[in-house]
């Protein structure tokens, strides 16, 4: 398809090589010379402030023209069944600027904007565009994308993108691979003086016993991990916490052996990515040196991430892991809610605001997290699979890709996470149904 617009930008070329390469998977061509255009008998659109014959046209926001982040005025109305903001005139054939609402959804524009933090100091649902107007639940770029697709069909029936097929990914932080074992004398100490205290027999019985080799460690799940990737074909992902110890950064100290053997066993059957500690966030030295520390454990290069503590701050935390040779990141989710931050179920590019200019870290959304069912939002079991079944369907219906977040601890049956241990095999069933 040929595409007019008088004044290519970065944010014009970044939003048109999403839509039409990365989700429709066909190619295209923008052009700012008139004449061409004119001439051309193939698929073409016109996108610019003004119609110039009977060509299909969408009428251009300012957005994708302008530089610098600024308040948006954003008003929401309905098309097609689904919200939609950044209105046009009766000449445009969609009534709102499809590409300029999709990149302020996808750069997230609203997270570079003053707005109100968590006590982890991280963006919150509730302050988020999608959140407010009830679409944080919905894809909404790929729902838009997929109707308008409709519409080009009509007027041009041989325009067929391949797309993609829907996909399913498991990912799996281990913010803790053991519950009792590889603590450290003074962390084994201080917990059994802290259970003496707390009169927690039960927890001293069990710490005592898992030390002594009487019992696993409920924890240590991981062969029942890969034993359903083996039964599925799954595609798995890990990301490992290799900080040092902090408030809130208390893995496994990275110095344990069993703990590497562990990592480097996972990262014989599947990816393994860093995942940057707390801490990190505000320190890109201890970025650089927990990635070494994974790189010398599994012998190979690492390209991929997740942050501990979904801790995200536009656009420093990208920055940051482009850096250091990160290629693809998993932090794209909300801890308090599932559903779509970004809202799209799609892999895309990072987009720089602030530098004006596309990136090579791809970003790539997560749906559902064990812990927002759970701490967040207090589900059951049933609850959970219940909201991960609607938005599965979402997803199928766009040939998304459905990605969750889960932890070891959560096929423990241990404490808290009893009766949690059949949810991931119920969800990954659904994603094959």
């Amino acid at each position: 398809m040929l595409i007019y617009t008088p004044n290519i930008t970065n944010r014009i070329r970044y939003i048109f090589q999403t839509i039409f390469v990365d989700i429709w998977n066909i190619s295209y061509e923008l052009t700012d010379d008139l004449l061409h255009f004119q001439n051309y008998d193939g698929p073409k659109l016109n996108y610019s402030m003004r119609k110039i014959e009977e060509e299909f046209f969408i009428e251009c926001h300012d957005l994708l023209i302008e530089k610098g982040i600024s308040d948006q005025e954003i008003q929401i109305t309905e098309w097609e069944g689904l919200p939609v903001f950044f209105q046009t005139s009766s000449y445009s054939f969609l009534p709102f600027d499809i590409f300029a609402a999709s990149f302020y959804l996808l750069s997230r524009y609203e997270e570079y904007l003053p707005h109100i933090r968590d006590h982890y100091e991280r963006f919150m649902a509730k302050e988020s565009l999608a959140f407010k107007h009830g679409f944080l639940q919905k894809p909404l770029v790929n729902l838009w994308l997929q109707r308008f697709l409709h519409l080009i069909q009509q007027v041009y029936p041989n325009f067929r993108p391949e797309g993609h097929e829907f996909k399913f990914i498991s990912t799996i932080d281990i913010d803790n691979a053991y519950c009792y074992l590889e603590k450290g004398l003074a962390r084994t100490i201080g917990a059994f003086v802290r259970s003496l205290l707390e009169g927690a027999k039960d927890e001293i019985k069990e710490r005592w016993n898992v030390l002594r080799k009487n019992q696993s460690d409920p924890y240590d799940t991981f062969e029942i991990q890969l034993a359903l990737q083996e039964k599925y074909d799954l595609e798995v992902v890990y990301f490992v916490l290799l900080a040092d110890y902090g408030l809130n950064d208390k893995n496994i100290p990275f110095q344990s052996r069993k703990f590497q053997l562990l990592v480097k066993h996972l990262s014989d059957h599947a990816q393994v990515g860093i995942h940057p500690s707390f801490g990190s966030n505000d320190d890109d030295t201890k970025l650089k040196e927990e990635l070494k520390r994974l790189k010398n454990i599994i012998k190979r290069e690492v390209t991929i991430s997740r942050q501990h503590f979904l801790k995200l701050s536009f656009p420093k935390t990208y920055r940051n892991l482009i850096d250091l040779g990160i290629q693809h990141d998993y932090t794209m989710g909300y801890a308090a809610y599932p559903g779509f931050r970004a809202s799209i179920c799609h892999p895309f590019y990072f987009y720089d605001l602030e530098l004006e200019q596309s990136t090579s870290l791809r970003i790539h959304p997560f749906v559902v997290m064990d812990a927002t069912f759970k701490y967040y939002l207090g589900f059951n079991p049933e609850q959970a699979l219940s909201i991960t079944k609607e938005l599965m369907q979402e997803v199928k219906k766009v040939n998304g890709t459905f990605v969750t977040l889960w932890h070891n601890e959560t096929w423990s049956e241990h404490g808290e996470w009893k009766g949690w241990s059949q949810l991931y095999e119920k969800i990954v069933k659904l994603s094959n149904s």
